[in-house]
């Protein structure tokens, strides 16, 4: 299946590293940094580096879908909601191009198909190594779950430290930003969205919980990470 659906995927321009480098090497001359600045040793790898962290760590999550990281999924006759908490991740502003990084968690509602708890993690890799508003990740797990795991509603909430806003602009070097998205059954059940943020609620408590994938604490009746 997955396989398929990468055949399936309109071709984009490749990525190359030595093109990511030299532009970043002209980024820096255009900075009008000091001569000796510019020629020292700390920056002759900087281009080079710029570019291996850009294309393996920062955007990344362009290589693959969301329909592909959830294709593995398995039959389940289980209908109560699946939840998994305290998903590190970090992503890039598309305005600024400044990295931002906090937690996300993630419910939905099975449809008859579960996945992995490590699938719903690399779910949120995918979708966040882009350039990428706060607001648009969080909808766009939600969505993802429904249309291509077949969920009956989802949703994903996300608390981030932003650099756009901690070191420019406003400078709040405190100020974390919450942004949410629900779609399906969530976006409309009240029972459901309390349930889910009871689950928030006790992954940010001090009462234990079993851990799931990467940090994240999971709850539901899912399978575990795979």
């Amino acid at each position: 299946m997955a396989a398929r659906l990468r055949a399936l995927r309109p071709a984009r321009p490749r990525a190359s590293a030595p093109a990511a480098a030299e532009a970043t090497a002209r980024f820096l001359d255009a900075l009008g940094l000091p001569p000796e600045v510019r020629a020292s040793p700390e920056l002759a790898g900087t281009p080079r580096r710029v570019a291996e962290a850009w294309l393996e760590d920062l955007v990344d999550g362009y290589r693959i879908e969301p329909a592909e990281v959830l294709a593995d999924a398995m039959p389940s006759a289980g209908r109560a909601l699946v939840t998994l908490t305290g998903i590190d991740f970090h992503s890039v502003c598309p305005h600024h191009l400044l990295p931002s990084r906090g937690v996300a968690h993630v419910a939905y509602l099975p449809g008859g198909r579960v996945v992995g708890f490590g699938q719903l993690v690399r779910l949120v890799d995918c979708l966040a190594h882009r350039l990428v508003l706060a607001e648009d990740l969080a909808q766009s797990v939600a969505d993802a779950l429904v249309t291509h795991l077949g969920a009956r509603g989802a949703g994903c909430v996300l608390d981030a430290e932003h650099l756009c806003l901690t070191v420019r602009g406003e400078r709040r070097a405190r100020a974390r930003a919450h942004a949410e998205g629900f779609a399906g059954a969530l976006a409309r059940s009240g029972v459901a969205r309390r349930s889910f943020a009871q689950a928030i609620a006790r992954a940010d408590g001090p009462r234990p919980a079993r851990r799931g994938a990467r940090g994240g604490r999971a709850r539901g009746a899912g399978p575990r990470a795979r």
